[in-house]
């Protein structure tokens, strides 16, 4: 998603670039123009394909969103504070459980999973 706002500033500022007087143009501004009319050619078959992939899971989506939105709601109006739950568990016969931490474990910096510390 960042790629496609990054491409669509992109051909903003390509379009209005192209749009100024041919003979009013800078050497720099010339290869600024240039410059996005290549990116854009580079980035449009992406584009593309993304929007092909949208196409395809819009019913799915659509779906999910009519069957299970009014229970994500709920979900959402129950719980106030998400930090005093451990993530989802899948349990082996499909059943999603969400744990609360103990008093211990929400007092207890959280570990790192291997990451970098800054």
């Amino acid at each position: 998603m960042r790629q496609f706002v990054f491409a669509l500033t992109l051909g903003v500022m390509a379009t209005s670039v192209a749009a100024q007087d041919e003979d009013g143009l800078s050497l720099m501004e010339r290869g600024i123009r240039d410059f996005f009319s290549g990116l854009m050619e580079e980035v449009d078959p992406a584009l593309e394909d993304i929007q092909d992939l949208l196409s395809e899971i819009e019913p799915s989506l659509r779906s999910f969103s009519d069957e299970m939105g009014p229970a994500l709601r709920g979900l959402m109006d129950d719980i106030q504070d998400w930090s005093v739950y451990h993530p989802p568990e899948v349990l082996p016969n499909g059943d999603i459980i969400l744990r609360k931490k103990t008093p211990e474990e929400r007092l207890a910096p959280e570990e790192h999973s291997g990451g970098i510390d800054i």
